[in-house]
């Protein structure tokens, strides 16, 4: 039997797929939506919006037109904006909200991680180094604009300027084994690893490679989370959260 009322799911990363995939499993209405910063994402069964909102009153606003019985904001750990944008906008509404985000990584021994608290910071702790590989994404890379050494950027899209003067960009769309991961840090004889505590096995092989290389990773520290926002680290959790709003 179809379960009435609507999901909405902020997505744009695997949990989200995942959550999406097991409520349209369970006959939930489920509409996620993608911020379209991707050319080509892979997309979740169930409906599907692409495009932003417009800040927290553009949510607000679609809401009140589209009623929802709750949100679940599954986005990426970094995109705090619509995170907060999602907080203000459930608190405005009355709308029941759930952040998913999963849990950051944590350091093994022989790492040598090296915490900042934003990209500009990041560009700074870099200075010494000859040869960095940047995997923050292509959106920030403005930070690093400024860097004379080599600088291998990685993206599933072309990013866009200003880019470090000597950058070279490679287009590939992980996951990435291990192996994947050495080849590239020895082709490009990379000294330092600059990337976001994302968290997740997914995009964890690199910091693995940075390990057995001896290099150090520079790792971004996560934006806080709003306050009063019930926050779970799992997708069962987000999945048994969603059953009991839908009663």
């Amino acid at each position: 039997m179809r379960v009435t009322g609507r999901v909405l799911v902020l997505g744009g990363t695997g949990e989200a797929r995942r959550l999406a995939t097991a409520l349209v499993a369970e006959g939930v209405d489920v509409l996620t939506s993608l911020a379209g910063r991707v050319a080509d994402p892979v997309l979740p069964p169930g409906e599907v919006r692409i495009g932003g909102f417009g800040g927290a009153d553009g949510l607000v606003d679609w809401l009140r037109a589209h009623p929802v019985r709750a949100v679940v904001d599954a986005t990426h750990p970094f995109a705090d904006v619509m995170t907060a944008s999602a907080a203000r906008a459930a608190e405005a509404t009355g709308v029941p909200l759930l952040r998913l985000q999963r849990p950051g990584w944590t350091a093994r021994p022989g790492d040598d991680w090296r915490w900042v608290g934003s990209l500009e910071e990041a560009a700074e702790a870099v200075a010494g180094f000859g040869h960095v590989f940047l995997t923050t994404g292509r959106t920030g890379l403005a930070a690093f604009a400024g860097l004379t050494q080599e600088v291998v950027v990685r993206s599933v899209d072309p990013p866009e300027p200003p880019l470090p003067a000597r950058t070279t960009v490679v287009l590939e769309r992980g996951p990435f084994s291990l192996a994947d991961e050495l080849a590239l840090l020895r082709e490009h004889g990379v000294d330092v690893v600059v990337t976001k505590d994302s968290g997740g096995h997914l995009t964890e092989a690199k910091l693995t490679a940075a390990r057995e290389l001896g290099l150090p990773v520079v790792l971004v520290r996560r934006p806080a989370l709003p306050p009063r926002v019930p926050t779970v680290a799992t997708v069962e959790e987000a999945l048994a959260w969603v059953r009991t709003q839908l009663g």
